[in-house]
C-alpha cells in the first residue's frame, strides 16, 4: 500500500531514482539505485526540514493509516475454506432466514435438499453448511412459529377487551385433510386495527355440528380468550357452523359477501334466459381455452380490428362476479368474435337479442360488484352493512329512462336483495355499528327507527361501559369539506342521496352519556373517504364512552374474507409437492405466513 508521503511527491519522469517535491519542485533521491531498494526516508526528512505544515499533515495521515491496520489485525479473519461452527450465531441466523424465505414464499421444505439451492447457498457463504430438511422441520420451523406466536400474543394483551372473529371450514384437494380456521380482529387503545390468524387446525373426521363446538372451545382456550371477549364470529351461511356456534353460546352472523352471492346466483342468474347466455358464454370461452390455433386466429382478428389482444376470461360457477367478468370480456371482444364466427366454426354464439341481454346483465350487476369490492376491503366493518344495502336497494328502486329492457330483471334483483337482507335492521350489531361509524351515524335509518336506535345505544353505553375521565369539554369540532358530488345513478350517489334526506335530530335527557351521544349525532357525518378509526382516535377525549363502544363494534368485519384468504394460503402450502405434510406442520406454516408481516412492520 502506498505511503501517504506520496501525496506530496511524484516520480521524476527522466530518472526513476528521483522524486520531485510538489511544494518546492526539488528533486530528492529515493534511497537506492534499484527499485527494490527505494524507500521514503529521504522524502519524509525533506518534508520535516523544509515544509513543516505539509509534514504535520503527512503525520496525521500516517497515524490514521496505522490505526486502521491495527484494527484490521485485531479482528479475527476467517478463511474461505473454514467451516462455521454449527452452534455459532451466524449459522443459526442464516438457517432462520432460510426458514423465513420458505414460509413467506410458499416454498416446500424439500427445497433445502435441492441441488440448485444448495449450490446457491454454497456460493453465497462457502463456510456455511446447509442442514437437511429434518433440521428445518424439527428445529427452525417450531422456533420461528414460537417467535411469531409470542409477538401475536403480546399484541392481544395490550388492553384488548373485545375481539371479533371469522371462522370457516375447508378441505384440501390433494390430501385427506379438513381445516377449521379462526382469525381475530381487534382495535387497540390507539385505534389501530389488527387482523391476526389464530388457528387453522385439522378437523378429524366429518366437521359436524356436534364436533364443531368443542373445536371452537379448544381454539379459544388455547389463546386464553374468554367468551366475554368474543364480540361476534363471522361465518359462512352454513347450518352446521351456525348451530355449533349457537350451542357454544357464541354470537355469530353470516358473511355479507356470501349472502350477496346467494341473492345474485340463486335468485337472478338462475333465470332461464340468463342461464342460456351464461352457458353459451362458457362454450365460447372454452373453445378458445382448449385450442391454441383458435386463439391465434382470434388474436389475428383483434389485431386487424385494432383491438387489445386480451384473453377471454373463464368464470367459476361458484363466484357470480367471475361470471360478470366473463360476460364483460365477451362483450369487449364482440366484433372480433362475430368476425371469427363468420369464418370459422364456433360451438355457440349469441344472437342479437342475447348480446343486448349481456349488456343489460352487466349494467345491473356492476353496482353489486362495486359493493362486493367495498365490503371485501381490509378496513370494511359491520358498520358498512346497513348503509350499503340501503344504497343498493335505493339504486334498484329508481326508474331510469334506460330501464325499458331491464325492468323485469331489475325487479328480480331488488326482490332478491330484499329477501336475503330482510332482517338487517333488527340485528343489534349491525345497527349499533352503523351509528358508531362517523361516516353514517343514524342517517341511514327511517325517522321511526332513529329514536329506538338512540335508546338501544344508550342501553349499551350505560350497561357495559364506564365513562373515562374527560379533560376536554364537549365542543363542536371542525370537519373536512364535503366530498365531491358523485355520478348520478351510481351506488356512490345513493349514499349521498340518503344522507341528504336525513337531517339532524337532537333532543335527549340530561344524562351525561345521553348528552355525549346527542352531541355526536347532531354533528355532520365525515366523508365516506375518511377512516372512522382516525376520527375516534382524534375525538376519544370528547366522546370517551362512545369511543370505548366504537372499539368493540367497529372491530367486527362484515365478511369472512380473512378465512377465505387463509384457505387460499393453505391451498398454496398443502399442494401437490407437499401432500404428505402433517397437519401440525401445515398449521405452523400457515400461521407464520399470515402473521409474519405483523413482526416485520413492528
Amino acid at each position: 500500500m502506498a505511503s501517504p508521503v506520496w501525496q506530496f511527491y511524484r516520480v521524476f519522469e527522466k530518472d526513476m531514482k528521483l522524486a520531485v517535491c510538489m511544494v518546492c519542485l526539488r528533486k530528492i533521491p529515493r534511497g537506492g539505485t534499484r527499485a527494490k531498494n527505494f524507500n521514503t526516508t529521504n522524502l519524509i526528512r525533506h518534508l520535516k526540514v523544509s515544509h513543516i505544515a505539509e509534514y504535520e499533515e503527512f503525520s496525521k495521515m500516517a497515524r490514521t493509516k496505522a490505526e486502521r491496520e491495527r484494527e484490521r489485525l485485531a479482528t479475527p479473519q476467517l478463511s474461505v475454506t473454514e467451516t462455521l461452527h454449527p452452534h455459532s450465531k451466524n449459522p443459526k441466523e442464516i438457517s432462520a432466514k432460510i426458514m423465513e424465505f420458505i414460509c413467506r414464499d410458499h416454498q416446500p421444505l424439500s427445497i433445502v435438499e435441492g441441488e440448485g439451492f444448495r449450490e446457491l447457498i454454497s456460493d453465497l457463504e462457502p463456510r456455511y453448511t446447509l442442514p437437511g430438511r429434518k433440521y428445518f422441520t424439527d428445529v427452525c420451523l417450531p422456533q420461528l412459529y414460537q417467535s411469531v406466536y409470542t409477538h401475536v400474543h403480546s399484541l392481544m394483551k395490550h388492553d384488548i377487551t373485545t375481539m371479533s372473529f371469522t371462522g370457516d371450514i375447508c378441505c384440501s384437494s390433494v390430501c385427506p385433510m379438513s381445516m377449521l380456521s379462526l382469525t381475530a380482529r381487534f382495535i387497540d387503545p390507539s385505534f389501530a386495527l389488527h387482523d391476526v390468524v389464530l388457528h387453522s387446525r385439522e378437523c378429524s373426521g366429518s366437521p359436524t355440528a356436534e364436533a364443531l363446538p368443542a373445536a371452537f372451545r379448544d381454539m379459544l382456550r388455547a389463546w386464553g380468550i374468554p367468551k366475554e371477549k368474543v364480540h361476534v364470529i363471522l361465518r359462512a351461511d352454513d347450518r352446521d357452523m351456525e348451530k355449533a356456534l349457537r350451542d357454544e353460546d357464541l354470537p355469530s352472523l353470516p358473511c355479507m359477501a356470501h349472502t350477496l352471492q346467494l341473492a345474485v346466483s340463486e335468485e337472478f342468474l338462475s333465470q332461464r334466459s340468463i342461464t342460456d347466455i351464461i352457458t353459451s358464454g362458457r362454450c365460447i370461452v372454452s373453445h378458445f381455452k382448449h385450442s391454441q390455433l383458435a386463439y391465434s386466429r382470434l388474436e389475428s382478428i383483434q389485431k386487424q380490428l385494432d383491438q387489445p389482444m386480451k384473453r377471454l376470461q373463464q368464470d367459476v360457477p361458484t363466484r357470480w362476479n367471475s361470471t360478470l367478468y366473463m360476460l364483460q370480456s365477451l362483450l369487449e371482444h364482440k366484433r372480433a368474435l362475430c368476425a371469427y364466427g363468420a369464418d370459422y366454426d364456433l360451438p355457440s354464439m349469441f344472437t342479437g337479442s342475447q348480446w343486448k341481454l349481456v349488456e343489460n346483465v352487466i349494467s345491473l350487476l356492476a353496482p353489486f360488484e362495486e359493493l362486493r369490492q367495498q365490503i371485501s376491503s381490509p378496513t370494511a366493518s359491520a358498520a358498512d352493512v346497513i348503509p350499503s344495502i340501503r344504497a343498493l336497494t335505493r339504486l334498484l328502486e329508481k326508474t331510469e329512462e334506460t330501464d325499458h329492457d331491464v325492468k323485469t330483471l331489475k325487479a328480480t334483483l331488488l326482490e332478491a336483495v330484499q329477501k336475503k337482507f330482510s332482517d338487517l335492521e333488527s340485528e343489534r350489531l349491525y345497527t349499533i355499528a352503523a351509528v358508531l361509524d362517523p361516516r353514517y351515524k343514524d342517517r341511514y335509518f327511517t325517522n321511526t327507527l332513529k329514536q329506538q336506535i338512540r335508546g338501544l345505544l344508550c342501553d349499551v353505553l350505560s350497561s357495559g361501559l364506564k365513562r373515562e375521565h374527560c379533560e376536554e369539554s364537549l365542543t363542536a369540532c371542525s370537519f373536512e369539506p364535503p366530498e365531491k358530488v358523485p355520478r348520478a345513478g351510481s351506488l356512490h350517489a345513493m349514499y349521498a342521496e340518503l344522507l341528504d334526506e336525513n337531517g339532524r335530530q337532537g333532543g335527549g335527557d340530561g344524562n351525561p352519556t345521553s348528552s355525549e351521544m346527542n352531541l355526536y349525532l347532531s354533528e355532520p357525518v365525515i366523508p365516506r373517504s375518511e377512516h372512522p378509526l382516525v376520527f375516534w382516535q382524534d375525538n376519544k377525549s370528547r366522546f370517551p364512552v362512545l369511543a370505548q363502544a366504537a372499539r368493540a363494534y367497529l372491530c367486527a368485519p362484515c365478511t369472512s374474507e380473512d378465512s377465505e384468504q387463509l384457505f387460499s394460503t393453505a391451498a398454496n402450502i398443502v399442494d401437490d409437492e407437499r401432500n404428505k405434510l402433517t397437519a401440525e406442520n401445515a398449521e405452523m406454516l400457515i400461521f407464520i405466513k399470515k402473521n409474519m408481516s405483523l413482526m416485520l412492520n413492528k
